[in-house]
């Protein structure tokens, strides 16, 4: 999902942006290095850990949003397993 369109689900369904949450949770995105492979990092549980101390409980909803949207992309359902961390994304064959 583009950032354009993480933003528009958030005031849709939170009733605000959450600008920074999406740029926190995308910041490797289109890097050399990761590309579109960014997502084993902070797509996540630990992930939204850090973002609610980052910026709030609300964020954190944000963030499960965020991740959702992104997980879906890539053939999740709800009923799958959500991934807790780097290593479990990676072991969950996401990356």
């Amino acid at each position: 999902m583009k950032f354009h369109d993480h933003c528009l689900e958030c005031e849709e369904k939170l009733g605000e942006a959450f600008i920074e949450v999406h740029t926190w949770m995308d910041a490797f995105a289109g890097t050399k290095e990761y590309g579109m492979k960014h997502r084993k990092f902070r797509h996540h549980e630990a992930g939204i850990t850090e973002i609610v101390k980052l910026f709030g409980e609300n964020a954190g909803k944000a963030a499960r949003l965020h991740i959702i949207s992104d997980l879906k992309e890539e053939g999740w359902k709800d009923s799958d397993h959500f991934p807790q961390d780097e290593a479990d994304y990676v072991r969950m064959g996401l990356y």
